[in-house]
């Protein structure tokens, strides 16, 4: 049994992954309704044709792509003009601090065109307008909504005419409830003719805010002629605009979001728990580490007997010699062996050469223990003297092992 169980777990897998292919071509055709507005995405709701036909709106342009937050740019440069930001995403939550960056960079001649359907309150409260989060707003004004279409216009003036842009599918979208009139140029209208698109000056550049992002999708741009709401729109950004740069860090800035009342999260994975494909192949993934899990919870030997610490006999065997030599009465030959294992304790823990036991080797020991130089000089000299003494009394025996027992305690 334990051979075939392998072979077993792999022909589950295989299974499997067979099922979620065939599933996936089976779903191939189906309309892909996620949300992305990547631009290099070409499904529906991805912005590949809005990037790409940057370059025939402005073929003197230099197209870039930034991903850095305001102020740290490699992309633009803060005090060069003739160039123009577009950000296209869901939400745009820019701080207060980025605001400010963006509103100088507009002020040295440069443009900032916005299209999102949500808003921060640090940018709302810069703009002195409301726009009605789009999450929050009536049922036929929200994602998903039970409408199946919606619609944008381009007013007159500053267009030549007014022009409505309608395309089926899914809503996300929202509007200027208030805004400061005396400082605000409205160029196009959403649901309900509500303005949805607005121009403000600041120094001597321009900042536009869109709040229909999906009119930049791939599926809204190529239904009927809605391809020239996108040139009349990016119209207003100026034609010599020497750089154009696509901003996708506004698109990928985290942040948490609620639909009002329903706590639902719209979190990454529940974004991608919504492919079949990745869902059936997470399920695997989760399968996979069930079957792993229970086939090593059995007990693959018996359990190993504790061992007994390993005692230290190395004390014992020191006292055992020390005993003998004094037994012995062989005090010259106890303190010699005595003194060595002192300075060998000494070049260990303090790192001193004991090469020459002189004044600078008493001093650097002093410094290093603290311990009073009196009693260091008395050792030194003691030990010192083993070379020329033969005879080393009891008494004298002693009070070295008194010594040294009192440097050990202390240091």
């Amino acid at each position: 049994m334990k051979k075939l169980l392998p072979y077993f777990v792999a022909g589950v897998v295989l299974l499997l992954l067979a099922l979620v292919i065939v599933q996936s071509k089976k779903n191939r055709h189906v309309f892909d309704d996620h949300v992305t507005f990547n631009k290099a995405d070409k499904i529906p709701y991805g912005t590949y044709i809005a990037y790409n036909n940057l370059q025939h709106l402005f073929p003197k342009a230099d197209i870039m792509v930034n991903t850095k937050q305001p102020g740290l740019w490699n992309s633009l440069m803060d005090d060069s003009d003739g160039q123009a930001l577009i950000v296209v995403s869901p939400s745009f939550r820019a701080d207060e601090f980025e605001m400010r960056k963006l509103v100088s960079f507009v002020k040295n001649g440069n443009t900032v065109f916005v299209s999102a359907a949500i808003l921060s309150y640090d940018v709302q409260n810069m703009l002195r307008c409301d726009a009605p989060d789009a999450y929050a707003v009536s049922d036929n004004m929200t994602l998903n909504s039970n409408s199946d279409s919606f619609s944008v216009s381009l007013i007159k003036p500053p267009f030549a005419i007014t022009q409505e842009y309608g395309c089926p599918g899914m809503r996300f979208e929202s509007y200027f409830s208030k805004y400061d009139s005396a400082t605000t140029t409205v160029f196009g209208n959403g649901a309900y003719i509500l303005p949805n698109f607005i121009q403000l000056r600041a120094g001597k550049g321009n900042i536009y805010f869109q709040l229909t992002p999906l009119s930049f999708s791939n599926y809204f741009l190529l239904y009927d002629k809605n391809i020239n709401y996108y040139d009349k729109t990016l119209s207003v950004i100026p034609k010599n605009t020497k750089r154009i740069v696509w901003d996708e860090y506004f698109l990928h800035k985290k942040y948490f979001n609620y639909n009002a009342g329903s706590g639902r999260s719209h979190s990454m994975i529940s974004v991608l728990m919504k492919n079949p494909s990745f869902k059936a192949a997470l399920w695997v993934l989760v399968a996979l580490i069930v079957v792993f899990v229970l086939q090593e919870m059995r007990r693959k030997q018996r359990i190993i007997p504790e061992m007994a610490k390993v005692e230290n006999d190395s004390l014992d065997f020191v006292k055992t010699v020390g005993r003998l030599y004094y037994e012995k009465g062989d005090n010259t030959n106890l303190s010699r062996k005595m003194s060595a294992y002192f300075l060998e304790h000494v070049r260990n823990k303090y790192k001193i050469s004991t090469n020459k036991l002189d004044e600078e080797f008493v001093s650097s020991l002093q410094r290093k223990t603290g311990y009073s130089e009196t009693n260091i000089r008395e050792l030194i000299s003691f030990i010192r003297s083993l070379e020329d003494t033969p005879v080393v009394t009891d008494e004298q025996l002693a009070d070295f092992h008194s010594r040294l027992e009192d440097f050990y305690r202390e240091w």
